[in-house]
């Protein structure tokens, strides 16, 4: 009862489950959840607790409830579970980019209101958002998805404000390439959805560049976020941002120096665009 709670979403794989592990490791009480619970069976060698968790349905308030009869507090919320789908804005039907908003957005919003009035109460906690390099910058054929992670950056940056007067934290993790399923799936769909058509062309460039950075595994460890999250848990001043993962820090610095005309061109060449496709 006396070890910090920590709740973790989407813990089956990649950055939740790397994450679940580190934050057990460092004395943390730790649940993870994720939709299939046979995924989650090889963390609980790790002493961690799972729970199946679907986070678009009414589940969150059962899995918020059991965590607070067992331990009597959490202290930590980690909004790790989302998914990225590609393709181009005028391809994607409309319920696939309210599918990603729901989980990429209004589920972490619905699980930060499930936990604050206990850290309220106990005048203290951290809520850590997964959030991406893409809320910060862009790139063809990813509108949904960039869309959700800037929404997310900037609830998160709203609600760092609200919340510092009870003693709660707001923290943004912000990962560039990292190697997990993410790149796998994005670019499958992209392919599904925009591979004939207008955009076949770009869509076949874009895929193939993530193909090739996944091929070359250029992409970090997700125990880069993993220390990441556990740095700015342990921190009494943790930063508001913590850009993680290759290529993670020249995207920021790149969105910070370059023009919005600038920036368009170094993507535009960085996918083999033509021009006339972009601009």
């Amino acid at each position: 009862m006396n070890q910090p709670v920590a709740w973790i979403t989407g813990a089956s794989s990649g950055i939740g489950s790397a994450t679940a592990r580190r934050l057990a490791h460092e004395g943390y009480t730790v649940y993870g959840t994720a939709r299939r619970l046979e995924r989650l069976t090889d963390l609980e060698a790790d002493g961690i607790r799972p729970l199946s968790l679907d986070v678009t349905d009414d589940a969150m308030t059962r899995a918020r409830d059991r965590i607070i009869n067992e331990q009597g507090r959490i202290d930590v919320l980690v909004n790790n579970a989302g998914y990225g789908s590609y393709g181009a804005l005028e391809d994607v039907p409309l319920n696939e980019g309210r599918a990603q908003f729901d989980v990429n957005v209004f589920a972490p919003a619905r699980l930060t209101q499930l936990v604050l009035p206990h850290m309220r109460a106990q005048r203290s906690g951290t809520i850590v958002n997964i959030s991406s390099i893409g809320g910060w910058i862009y790139g063809p054929l990813g509108s949904w998805h960039h869309a959700t992670k800037f929404a997310l950056e900037g609830m998160s940056d709203a609600l760092r404000i609200e919340v510092a007067p009870f003693g709660i934290r707001v923290v943004v993790i912000e990962p560039g390439a990292i190697r997990t399923e993410w790149n796998t799936i994005a670019r499958d769909n992209l392919m599904k959805v925009s591979g004939h058509g207008p955009y076949a062309r770009l869509a076949r460039s874009v895929h193939d560049v993530l193909t090739q950075a996944d091929a070359a595994g250029t992409g970090s460890s997700p125990d880069v976020v993993a220390d990441a999250v556990a740095k700015a848990v342990a921190s009494d001043k943790p930063k508001a941002r913590y850009a993680v993962g290759a290529s993670a820090r020249q995207a920021v610095l790149g969105r910070k120096l370059l023009t919005d005309r600038a920036l368009d061109r170094t993507i535009a060449r960085s996918f083999n665009a033509t021009p006339d496709q972009v601009l």
